[in-house]
């Protein structure tokens, strides 16, 4: 990773490990995970579904599901999350941290309005009033490209395209001024142009706010366009990290250049991709 003083680095990951409870026994599913995010920086974990990129980000907000379990350190401003008590954890996250949902549609409430939903983490973590968290939440979505006159706050969430959707879990995530946004894949499902304005928009929020984002997805290609550092992952284990300018015009792992070579680009169709045999890989790593 880039070097960074100690004072520039706002999370710190050290031998994270994340095990999963199955009728079998425990079964790990991130190895030793080392990464570092500085402050103001972009660092993006990419891989491909079940590598172990999702669990680290849910395992970083302490937001695990009750069947897993995530031992090492994730030094976040230079205490160490993993040690804190449950509920002070979850109230740290909620004010320092915000997380963009890769599926809005599960994420957001159905039979809430969107202004409600907007409001609630406003009230609970800065304290504001009704009539006060109603007219924050109107300048979020104004800040994200929603103007008021389209009556989100009102709207529910199956009234909204995805892209608005997206724009809303955006405005969410950053409601309470957080340091650091985990963004998990915010583009799935998503088409190409609206999935660049996304994009555009978490990197416009990160220079305008003082963000740090930690951007996830299984798109080496895009991730290279939108941050400074990257790891790749693959069944739980970084395979390579470093400046993302350097990782993708000289990859060092051979997993690395498959899924660069295996990045949709203009003039391939989908069914003509290589394919990554990542048995050659996940024996080198075991």
């Amino acid at each position: 990773m880039t070097t960074n003083s100690t004072d520039d680095i706002l999370l710190d990951v050290r031998g994270l490990d994340v095990d999963v409870l199955t009728p079998e026994g425990p079964r790990r599913v991130v190895h030793s995970l080392e990464l570092t995010l500085r402050r103001r920086g972009t660092l993006g974990i990419v891989g491909e579904s079940g590598s172990g990129k999702s669990m680290t980000a849910t395992a970083v907000m302490g937001i695990l599901p009750e069947t897993a379990i995530a031992s090492g350190k994730v030094l976040y401003r230079g205490r160490d999350l993993l040690s804190l008590p449950a509920r002070e954890r979850r109230a740290m996250a909620g004010r320092e941290m915000g997380f963009v949902f890769q599926e809005p549609m599960s994420a957001l409430h159905p039979t809430k309005t969107i202004g409600a939903q907007m409001a609630a983490p406003l009230r609970l973590h800065l304290g504001l009033t009704r009539r006060q968290a109603r007219a924050r939440s109107a300048e979020l979505l104004d800040l994200v490209g929603i103007p008021p006159s389209r009556g989100v706050l009102d709207a529910y969430v199956h009234q909204l395209s995805g892209g608005m959707r997206q724009r809303v879990m955006i405005a969410m995530s950053i409601s309470c001024e957080p340091a650091l946004l985990i963004a998990d894949e915010p583009t799935t499902a998503l088409d190409a142009t609206i999935q660049k304005q996304i994009l555009d928009l978490l990197a416009d929020l990160r220079e305008e706010l003082g963000l740090s984002v930690l951007l996830i997805s299984h798109d080496l290609g895009l991730v290279s366009r939108y941050t400074d550092d990257v790891v790749v992952m693959l069944d739980g284990h970084a395979m390579e990290s470093g400046p993302t300018d350097r990782v993708v015009s000289a990859p060092e792992s051979g997993y690395t250049r498959g899924l660069l070579e295996a990045s949709p680009r203009l003039g391939h169709s989908p069914d003509r991709l290589p394919v990554i045999d990542k048995s050659r890989f996940t024996k080198a790593v075991q």
